[in-house]
């Protein structure tokens, strides 16, 4: 019911909220993103950069993100005031060596606190659209900032990789810029996540320069001349969000996941229809998450945000900062798969601020932040120790068994309807503490399971060999340096050739 959380924003929307019976909170949240929308198209129709200097647009996508946040969220949006104040002031009066770390701790420690008083203290409720919504991408921004600053001012250019130099930051951003990367009203309420210098690329109107070229390389004058359109990219995503958002509304209502642990529920199905409950109950949950991301995107790309090319067809894409690819999802045939299309820009942050600079057991530490930054409530961590011991065994059965299907087209069918029914399974039994965050709930749905792909999990990693990846590199660097010393010893066999063999 409309009235079972509480809101700290405006009552403006009070009225229609009754009468559609949903949160006020989240039907601000709706109308805040859809005047998002219009606006972004104002901004990029009348403040575009060959008309409106840097320093305005900087202003103007400050001072709305700030007005959505204060309609949304009231005086708690000044949370996010003060978490970037205080990371832009260790970012200032700290040592680049180690400005990235303090950062990093401080500003995931404030979040934390912020997530703890809002769970357990004020209790807004489970799924009421809450001020720390917006500060876990605000947290995202800071540390991949520090990170990004420490990168381009600390390291050598040689030290970095090659996506590492490219999201390099080589001078401190300003105030305005700092706060305008932070909180502008595209992506203030639902993110997405996006590099520095890709942002301000956008706000000075460098966004479309490296990338109008054609597929072999060269200029293609009629697409410099102007900027490309986002408009049929747009109506596509609002679509996608209005077809999303009556799923989640019709079938979630009828099927609800917590329906899974009731007792009448459990004795009067055998375990086949619970399976397939199961499956129906998550396939429309993820509606909900398609349409907040959706519309995130949308909102950027009705700005001029998120331009990442053209197809071969020269038609442009507008996927550069999406956070999801639906098809892909749905589809996925591996536990990485689905990981790498859902919250992509998520995923993305968490591989260069952990998973690529962790120097032990990169993979469980990637799965610990996540957890951590996804908030306190106790199914979070089930759910991502979970993913920690499904994610091992996937990549042991794809290691040791994938190989074996790839002999005909059959075989291969066979292979990817046998793991595509198991990827589905085994991310509906992960993520489910992650939809009912209460610790008994979630044991009660594992031992109805008999906890059984915990220890199908279990026995495929103890009896599947996988080589971690340091033996990987390892493996790679050997093979790289005996070639190397297979060329050195016979100068006229023609190494350039083999190498381009392998």
């Amino acid at each position: 019911m409309a009235t079972s959380t509480s809101c700290t924003g405006s009552t403006l929307l009070q009225p229609i909220s009754k009468i559609i019976d949903l949160p006020l909170d989240q039907v601000n949240f709706v109308v805040c993103q859809l005047f998002a929308l219009v606006t972004a198209f104002w901004f990029r129709l009348y403040l575009h950069p060959s008309k409106t200097s840097p320093f305005i647009r900087h202003v103007v996508a400050t001072l709305l993100g700030f007005y959505l946040a204060l309609f949304c969220f009231g005086w708690y949006a000044l949370h996010f005031l003060v978490q970037s104040g205080i990371a832009y002031g260790v970012m200032i009066f700290t040592s680049v060596e180690h400005m990235h770390k303090y950062c990093f701790v401080v500003t995931l420690g404030y979040l934390c606190f912020c997530q703890v008083t809002s769970a357990y203290v004020f209790d807004y409720g489970m799924y009421s659209a809450d001020f720390t919504g917006p500060m876990m991408v605000i947290t995202q921004k800071i540390t991949s900032l520090a990170f990004e600053i420490h990168d381009g001012l600390m390291k050598r250019e040689e030290h970095l990789k090659p996506s590492q130099k490219y999201l390099a930051v080589r001078k401190m951003p300003s105030l305005l810029e700092y706060l305008s990367y932070n909180c502008n009203f595209m992506g203030i309420l639902a993110g997405p996540t996006c590099s520095y210098n890709d942002y301000i690329a956008f706000i000075e109107g460098r966004w479309y320069e490296p990338k109008h070229l054609e597929s072999n390389g060269k200029e293609n004058g009629k697409f410099k001349q102007s900027d490309p359109s986002p408009k049929r990219d747009v109506i596509q995503k609002v679509c996608t969000c209005a077809l999303s958002l009556m799923v989640y509304l019709v079938i979630y209502t009828i099927c609800p996941t917590v329906r899974i642990i009731d007792d009448t529920f459990m004795a009067s199905n055998p375990f086949y229809i619970q399976v397939f409950y199961l499956y129906i109950s998550m396939l429309a949950l993820r509606p909900k998450y398609y349409f907040v991301w959706t519309l995130a995107d949308a909102i950027n790309n009705a700005a001029g945000f998120g331009f990442n090319g053209y197809n071969t067809d020269g038609t442009p894409k507008w996927d550069r900062i999406s956070n999801l690819r639906i098809l892909n999802i749905e589809f996925a045939t591996s536990f990485k798969m689905f990981l790498d299309n859902w919250n992509i820009q998520t995923a993305l942050w968490l591989k260069r601020v952990c998973y690529e600079r962790c120097p032990y057991n990169p993979t469980a530490a990637t799965f610990l932040l996540s957890a951590i930054w996804h908030g306190v409530y106790p199914g979070y961590y089930l759910t991502f120790i979970t993913g920690i011991v499904v994610t091992m065994a996937a990549r042991a059965v794809r290691h040791n068994v994938r190989q074996h299907f790839l002999g005909s087209a059959t075989l291969k069918l066979i292979y990817d309807v046998i793991t595509w029914f198991s990827t589905q399974m085994a991310i509906c039994y992960t993520v489910v503490p992650f939809v009912l965050l209460a610790v008994g709930p979630s044991l009660k749905f594992y031992s109805s399971w008999y906890c059984c792909i915990h220890l199908i999990c279990v026995l495929l990693v103890l009896v599947l060999p996988v080589k971690s990846r340091r033996t990987k590199q390892q493996e790679q660097l050997s093979c790289v340096q005996a070639n190397k010393q297979n060329c050195l010893s016979s100068p006229h066999n023609n190494c350039n050739q083999k190498q381009k063999a392998t």
